[in-house]
């Protein structure tokens, strides 16, 4: 049950300023076996191990479908959850199968991936910016860094966007403090046009590009979003992967801990 819920907030695989207008983050829409569901129904069926596969993100002609189905109620496509049962006849079969997993797989999905640890040097990167600017980490010594990897199919990666405004560009603004989200294997194109339709919602800043993933390999692997504070002499501080409840309070206040040293 504890990596199914650990999915949600995961996906596999610049100066910033804030905004005027804050977001309204966006909700998850839940489809079990092709009805409308909630995350307490969700719950339930992975306490009976009923739950078969879960997949975050449809196509566009998928999404369109639903629409037509459940009307307003579905919202875009990177943030509808599908949900596959069991039989009941093979849940307490599925579910003995599934314990040992269980048991550790918050340990495994959560805290591997990355190749950096915390007080190692930040590998050197430069990197594109979609409005044509490159940013190079050498040339940022003395000031804090925020590199977030992250991709325009990633959900949990669009539901951090939402809150970056509000508790770390905000915050920061007047801080020797510096926010890079790159994202990873995608075209510029790609990249610009979530950013647009983003900027729409109130999250309008910088992004970069990493189209071949030769930044991101060297930091990490999936799952994603990947989070890596760089203090101002470019040493890591502080990782952290997927988008878990309060992980941007935690990151805020590290931030705050290296601006003050």
């Amino acid at each position: 049950m504890k990596k199914i819920l650990i999915l949600l907030f995961v996906c596999t695989t610049g100066f910033l300023y804030a905004q005027e207008k804050t977001p309204k983050k966006p909700e998850y829409v839940v489809i079990i076996d092709g009805e409308l569901a909630d995350r307490a129904k969700v719950d339930g069926y992975a306490k009976q191990g009923r739950v078969k596969s879960m997949a975050k993100g449809v196509s566009e002609e998928e999404r369109d479908a639903l629409a037509k189905k459940f009307g307003d109620k579905i919202g875009e496509k990177e943030f509808i959850v599908i949900v596959s049962l069991h039989p009941v006849s093979e849940a307490k079969t599925v579910q003995a199968a599934a314990e040992p997993e269980n048991a550790v797989s918050k340990n495994s999905v959560m805290a591997d991936g990355f190749k950096v640890q915390v007080n190692d040097p930040a590998k050197a990167f430069a990197v594109q910016m979609i409005d044509g600017k490159k940013i190079n980490l050498a040339d940022l010594k003395g000031k804090v860094v925020l590199l977030n990897f992250w991709a325009t199919w990633c959900a949990p990666c669009l539901m951090e966007f939402y809150e970056v405004p509000s508790k770390i560009l905000k915050p920061f603004k007047n801080e020797n403090f510096v926010f890079i989200p790159v994202s990873i294997g995608e075209a510029r194109e790609k990249v610009e046009k979530k950013m647009s339709k983003l900027k729409n919602d109130g999250i309008d800043f910088n992004a970069g590009i990493d189209p071949e993933q030769t930044i991101f390999d060297q930091y990490a692997s999936s799952p994603i979003p990947k989070n890596i504070l760089i203090d101002q002499n470019g040493v890591i501080r502080f990782i952290s992967s997927g988008n878990t409840e309060g992980n941007l309070d935690r990151i805020a206040a590290e931030i705050r801990n290296v601006l003050a040293k």
